[in-house]
Order: structure tokens, then C-alpha cells, then sequence
């Protein structure tokens, strides 16, 4: 008769897990508030247990949340995943992705150092390299290579002065916006809807996205859409926007709509 050969499923307390994965126990518990990992188990006196697929999820939801994503968002996207292989094949992309990024940023610092040692005047384009290009993977992603290639071709053919005018318009949109939001203003107010509209202006004038130079109004406004929802939905925007992001999303969802 064959010995049964079946492992008995370890499990791990949170005292375990919270020590490998160098968080709190108190984040795990909160994480178990919310619904983002239950434990497995809770033993008779109370213990919180974890098995393997605790550990897997565990893992995705830190790196989800090292890429900046927000609890909410990444509990929605592991509740709507069952391949748990196939979901960390893909994180095995991205950060492979990253990874090259860095490679290359770091190329064109070792090449702006060497440069400095001999005296040597830098490459304006060169000096760039890899440096701008954080959202290059989730621009193709999202529009395609064209998108991202037309894009990249239009800044770098921009003057000094000519990039310096377009980060200042930049950065005074997302200061209004910022300011506005603070104020406490409705989304559906007239200064809102004014800066939703040259917002709007702003996004079609930059050549590569799926707004420029389209005749088709329901181009621009996919395009703006899906913008807003990334806004609320990446913990970048909410940074940018002064955590004012939501406020931003609700004037420009407002705007499509009044269109």
C-alpha cells in the first residue's frame, strides 16, 4: 500500500508573516479590517493563521501598493483575478520593465559623469535619456507605441525655452486646480467648468494623444474620460493634484457630460 505522501498546509501566524514581509501586525490587521487578506484560520484562542495563498496574495499587494496604487483599487483588482500564476507572471513583466528604465537611467548618468570629468559639453537629447520616461510602458499600454513615439518626438524637438513654457503652463493648470479644489469649490461651478474646458484645450494641444488633431469629438472625450478615472485611481495624480484629484475628476466628468 502506497504511503500517503500529502503535506500537511503549513500555516503561519501573523507574528511570522508580519516579520518576513517586514510590515506591522497592526497592517495586517488592518488589511484582515478591510478585506484584503483575511487569514485562513483563527485558532481557538484567537490567533490569526495565513497559508501559502495568504503569502502569494500578500505579495502582490505590496507590490501593487510600491507601485503607488491605493488599498481600494488593489483589492478590486485581486477580487477580479483567479490566476494567481498568471498574475505574477505579469508583475514579473512590469517590474522587468522597471528594471530596464533604470538601466537606462543609469547609463545616461554614468554618461553625463563621464562627460563632466573630460570637460566635454553635454548632448541636450542625450542628457535625457531614459530620465522622463516613467510612463512610457503604461502610455503604450494604454494608446499604443505611435502614441508614445509621436510624443516623445514632439518634446525632444522642443527648444529649452519652448519645454520650459509648457512644464510652467503645466504646473500653473495643477496649482489652480489645486487651489480651487481647496477652496471647497463645487465641480459643477463656472471657475471649475473653465479649468475643466482649458484643461481639456491643454490635453489636445500635446501631439501622441488619442485627442490631438481627431475631428472626432468622441475621440477626446474617451480619451479625457479615462484620464479622469486614472486621476482618482493612481495615488500619482492624487499627489500631483494636491489630493484634490477627485475634485478634478468630478469637473472634468461634468464637463464631457455638458458637452
Amino acid at each position: 500500500m502506497q504511503a500517503n505522501s500529502s503535506r500537511p498546509v503549513e500555516r503561519y501566524s501573523i507574528q511570522q508573516v508580519a516579520k518576513a514581509a517586514s510590515v506591522t501586525s497592526r497592517t495586517l490587521r488592518h488589511y484582515d479590517h478591510i478585506g484584503l487578506l483575511e487569514p485562513v484560520e483563527v485558532s481557538t484562542a484567537g490567533y490569526r493563521l495565513y497559508d501559502q495563498a495568504s503569502i502569494v496574495r500578500l505579495q502582490r499587494i505590496l507590490l501593487l501598493r510600491n507601485m503607488g496604487m491605493e488599498l481600494k483599487a488593489i483589492g478590486a483588482i485581486l477580487n477580479q483575478e483567479q490566476d494567481q500564476i498568471a498574475a505574477l507572471t505579469e508583475h514579473i513583466e512590469v517590474l522587468k520593465g522597471q528594471r530596464a528604465a533604470l538601466d537606462r537611467q543609469l547609463e545616461t548618468l554614468q554618461k553625463t559623469i563621464e562627460r563632466l570629468n573630460r570637460g566635454e559639453s553635454m548632448d541636450l537629447n542625450e542628457s535625457f535619456e531614459g530620465i522622463n520616461e516613467q510612463y512610457r510602458k503604461e502610455v503604450i499600454e494604454r494608446w499604443g507605441e505611435e502614441s508614445y513615439t509621436a510624443s516623445d518626438r514632439w518634446w525632444k524637438a522642443l527648444s529649452a525655452d519652448e519645454r520650459g513654457d509648457f512644464m510652467a503652463q503645466s504646473k500653473a493648470l495643477i496649482a489652480a486646480w489645486t487651489n480651487a479644489g481647496t477652496r471647497g469649490l463645487s465641480p459643477d461651478s463656472a471657475e471649475a467648468q473653465q479649468l475643466a474646458a482649458e484643461h481639456v484645450r491643454w490635453l489636445r494641444g500635446i501631439p501622441g494623444t488619442p485627442g490631438h488633431g481627431s475631428d472626432d469629438p468622441s475621440v477626446l472625450h474617451r480619451y479625457v474620460r479615462n484620464l479622469a478615472e486614472m486621476y482618482v485611481a493612481d495615488q500619482r495624480f492624487g499627489d500631483t493634484y494636491g489630493g484634490q484629484a477627485q475634485f478634478v475628476h468630478d469637473a472634468l466628468i461634468h464637463h464631457l457630460d455638458q458637452q
